[in-house]
């Protein structure tokens, strides 16, 4: 009969999770407790996949997110995990299909944009993804930092100490919803995300983390640490790893306070930062900042814009002024001549019949709304093509942003 696409049932459940775990070479199976924890957190209307004589060789599933976007507003986005086609059924076109039906649907329910995580990066700009958000990694040898090692507490009068999970639940949502109107990139949390995190939910492969909070001195929560620590000796001496999983600061202070004390804390040799911004302050925090080497500098979140006025009134901009950008796609969500309107009351996107001042595609456009892509430089790959000079240098001044936007999250 060939292979069919379409949306999983619930009793297919395990099936669809072993072609995904295929899909992504981590295992032939899936285990029981596995898949009842995914029966929790899956909405099976929004879940595909495509089957070859009941044998699930692809998987696609989306979920309803909200990303920040500078000036602090919530986009309403779909945000596309778990795509997997297995090698035996590769160019096929299967992808294509679930994207076309997920991208309308999406559309459909009045999203302004779809994101992603993207494993390798050729695939997506054809469906008019384009990276928006980057990440950074470093690793960080602690002896060489030039921190004080006698570091007892902050010296700001707030305290830092260590919390259980419940604690965690109870209290880092309000911090984290904080962060996240604060800084653009940043996506929304649920209760599962927070429960999966703590390990009230458990995978089979769950580590208990180290929860660490810093509280200001007048007792307010401000920043949250969780990480890892390997047990490594050589010689009676420590050669022991953290691994950083999350650390959210809504404050200087605390994001001080919580590097400080993880970088000088006995036995830890090496801190693994985990994914952060690339203009991440942590090695200018470091009175010698080449103890921090950076281990990955990559693309990270992909944006796919499917409503242009949604999302260019939404966000804010650096100075006031106009931009008419001519937006080729496809698909049609995105497409149009658009005149962007940025005044200090707020900005306007609005169809245009005026001549454009920059013409582009909607993955150029998906890299420029957060305000981490240069429009000039664009225009130098030849991405962006300039219809009036000086164009790519104004969209720049409109768009880019004084910090790059950061999502702490993989999804």
């Amino acid at each position: 009969m060939g292979t069919v696409t379409r949306t999983v049932d619930e009793t297919e459940l395990a099936e669809w999770m072993r072609g995904m775990l295929t899909g992504f070479l981590l295992s032939a199976t899936a285990s029981k407790e596995d898949v009842e924890l995914r029966r929790g957190g899956i909405d099976f209307s929004r879940t595909q996949g495509a089957f070859d004589d009941g044998r699930c060789v692809g998987t696609f599933r989306s979920f309803a997110q909200r990303i920040t976007l500078p000036g602090g507003a919530a986009a309403p986005v779909s945000a596309v995990t778990n795509v997997t086609v297995s090698a035996t059924h590769r160019r096929r076109g299967l992808l294509s299909g679930m994207m076309a039906r997920e991208l309308r649907a999406a559309r459909e329910r009045g999203d302004a944009a779809a994101t992603l995580t993207s494993a390798e990066y050729p695939i997506y700009g054809r469906f008019g993804f384009g990276p928006a958000v980057s990440a950074a990694s470093w690793e960080v040898d602690t002896a060489r930092t030039g921190l004080d090692r006698r570091y007892g507490a902050p010296p700001c009068g707030g305290r830092v100490d260590f919390a259980d999970g419940a604690t965690v639940r109870e209290l880092a949502p309000a911090l984290h919803e904080r962060v996240r109107t604060a800084r653009h990139g940043v996506v929304d949390r649920d209760e599962r995300w927070w429960r999966l995190a703590t390990g009230d939910l458990r995978r089979s492969d769950w580590t208990e983390p180290f929860h660490v909070l810093y509280r200001s001195a007048d007792g307010r929560v401000d920043g949250l640490l969780t990480y890892t620590a390997d047990d490594v000796w050589t010689a009676k001496r420590p050669q022991n790893t953290a691994r950083v999983r999350d650390l959210v600061a809504a404050t200087p202070q605390a994001e001080r306070a919580l590097w400080h004390f993880l970088l000088t804390a006995d036995w830890v040799m090496t801190a693994d930062t985990g994914l952060r911004a690339p203009d991440d302050v942590l090695p200018l925090l470091l009175p010698d900042p080449r103890a921090a080497r950076i281990t990955v500098q990559a693309d990270f979140v992909w944006l796919r814009p499917l409503d242009v006025p949604a999302l260019l009134e939404a966000r804010t901009y650096a100075v006031p002024g106009s931009l008419v950008v001519e937006v080729a796609d496809p698909d049609g969500y995105a497409a149009g001549r658009w005149l962007l309107d940025a005044g200090e009351g707020g900005a306007s996107c609005t169809p245009t019949t005026r001549t454009a001042d920059l013409a582009l595609g909607a993955g150029e456009l998906g890299r420029l709304l957060l305000g981490d892509e240069s429009a000039v430089r664009l225009a130098a790959l030849g991405l962006v093509t300039e219809e009036r000079p000086g164009a790519a240098a104004r969209a720049d001044a409109l768009l880019r942003t004084s910090r790059r936007p950061w999502c702490p999250d993989t999804f």
